[in-house]
């Protein structure tokens, strides 16, 4: 028999049952909701890069290879998609992200503060320090405060540039004339222009510099470096935790496989050393 006490406390019950239903229904909406979901219904992840930026990521034949691309080629098959490339200048990938444009800026980005500000970002995919390369056989540039009165040149919004902006005013505080600095939307503009004599020397990517000498061992020297190395990993916006959990765990089972270094070494001929925490400055997303 019902009592009276239980006929009071039924519709409590079903009340508090349809919160409880209405709440769950809204957290399971929520997660189909996230970006890594929609990625898998729409059956492609659409990927920023700069196909410019051997050997992370460059063109032979048409075709984007690289570094960068092996690993997306590896994620995008434990989601279970295709990657689609969109090829633009690095200083238009940030922007590209923010607008939609695409899912994730998979291109190798130094993590700064200024960055980690306004964007997310993943494990680390690379490490790189700036370095200083002169033609071969100019003897007047043997060490980086040779380049006084000099004409350098890199990347424009590139991790080097507020670098050299940075050494060239330390040379004018040590009582030097400092260097001009001339920027290029790409890397090899720059190379392009140390070649031809535009230019007295240029501040790149270690990455890049290895490539150089590797290839033109007869045309080019590196002086030195300036400043400590940096880290490089991919770029998510802020609200897209959902990817950037999923990528991260992702390069974590490349790491732990030996997968990550057989691609470094493949593509760059050592290994880096990438941590899994602790690389974010104090403030980032």
């Amino acid at each position: 028999m019902i009592t009276e006490k239980a006929l009071r406390i039924r519709p409590l019950i079903v009340a508090l049952f349809a919160v409880v239903t209405i709440w769950s229904g809204t957290s399971v909406t929520a997660k189909a909701d996230g970006l890594v979901n929609q990625i898998k219904q729409r059956g492609e992840i659409i990927v920023g890069t700069e196909a410019d930026f051997e050997p992370f990521a460059f063109r032979v034949d048409g075709k984007i290879l690289g570094y960068d691309k092996d690993i997306l080629d590896l994620v995008a098959e434990k989601l279970g998609v295709k990657v689609t490339l969109v090829d633009l200048p690095f200083q238009g990938l940030l922007p590209g992200l923010l607008s939609k444009k695409f899912d994730l800026k998979g291109s190798s980005t130094t993590i700064t503060p200024e960055r980690a500000a306004k964007f997310a970002f993943t494990r680390p995919t690379g490490t790189g320090v700036t370095m200083i390369l002169a033609r071969l056989k100019d003897d007047s540039i043997k060490e980086p405060k040779d380049l006084n009165g000099k004409v350098v040149a890199t990347q424009l919004a590139s991790s080097p540039q507020p670098k050299a902006e940075r050494f060239g005013e330390r040379l004018k505080a040590e009582g030097g004339a400092g260097f001009e600095l001339k920027l290029f939307s790409s890397f090899p503009e720059c190379n392009v222009a140390l070649a031809s004599g535009q230019v007295d020397a240029i501040a790149v990517p270690s990455t890049t510099a290895a490539l150089l000498m590797k290839k033109l061992p007869d045309t080019f020297k590196i002086i030195g470096t300036i400043e400590n190395p940096v880290y490089l990993a991919w770029v998510v916006r802020p609200e897209d935790g959902d990817l950037r959990d999923f990528i991260n765990a992702q390069i974590g089972e490349l790491a732990d496989s030996g997968k990550l270094k057989e691609l470094q070494m493949k593509w760059f001929g050592y290994e880096m050393e990438l941590p899994a925490h602790g690389y974010l400055p104090e403030g980032a997303k």
